[in-house]
């Protein structure tokens, strides 16, 4: 029987990708919702939520599939970091992965980022720099949080140690500086860079996406693989077995 999926933020880019791509991925549209629909009255039709909504409205949704008993995979982005933990919290009641970025490229860059870290360590300097279309409203990306979380956790660094942009006569770069740049412009779907730039030598791991099919192909694979799963939050690492 083909997974049945209630997709809430169905008129936004990514909630038209996960329809489109719904029937090659043998999953079925229980419900597809967006603001102002009862979304409580529609999980009942639904084996698993995939979400693709705003920020503002992940804590309702989660209250919901909590009482539902109902899995979840949260796409949305532009949480604050003090929300998202909270909010991650009450996840952790039911089966949810929860990922910035679906891309099964996207992903290995991020075990790639987190090798790469640790090998150089920290002798050589790292920048993230990510670009999208004009539309986006949160920045950085939720892609890029994730490659400076890894950066910071291989560095055993704290938040203080990120630069947003510089401006000015900032002064030489200090050593244990991480900086991070958001483009905004056209309709670019999604550019992330990693910058490791040591003396003599400088590496790039780079991810470019072209269509958004390739994030909805990997959510709708998260939504198979959750269901079933003991209550905790997961993300794509886990679904890709790259944990």
């Amino acid at each position: 029987m083909a997974l049945k999926i209630l997709l809430n933020g169905c008129r936004g880019r990514m909630g038209a990708a996960v329809a489109a791509a719904a029937p090659a991925a043998g999953v079925t549209l229980a419900a597809a919702l967006d603001q102002g629909d009862d979304l409580a009255a529609a999980l009942a039709g639904a084996d698993v939520v995939v979400d693709f909504s705003s920020a503002q409205a992940t804590r309702g949704l989660l209250a919901a599939a909590t009482a539902a008993r109902k899995p979840v995979v949260i796409g949305t982005t532009g949480h604050g970091a003090e929300e998202q933990a909270a909010l991650r919290t009450l996840a952790a009641a039911i089966p949810c992965v929860w990922a910035g970025n679906f891309s099964v490229g996207v992903n290995l860059l991020f075990a790639l980022t987190r090798l790469t870290s640790r090998t150089l360590g920290e002798g050589y300097d790292t920048e993230v720099v990510e670009m999208h279309h004009r539309q986006k409203k949160d920045a950085p990306s939720g892609t890029a949080i994730r490659l400076l979380e890894i950066i910071l956790e291989e560095r055993r660094l704290g938040r203080e140690a990120l630069r947003h942009g510089r401006v000015g006569l900032v002064g030489a770069r200090p050593a244990g500086e991480v900086g991070v740049h958001a483009l905004r412009g056209g309709d670019v779907i999604g550019d992330h860079t990693v910058h490791f730039a040591g003396a003599g030598e400088r590496l790039e791991l780079v991810h470019r996406a072209s269509d958004r099919a390739v994030f909805a192909q990997g959510a709708l694979r998260a939504a198979q693989w959750i269901v079933g799963r003991p209550p905790g939050v997961y993300d794509m690492q886990d679904v890709l077995g790259l944990t």
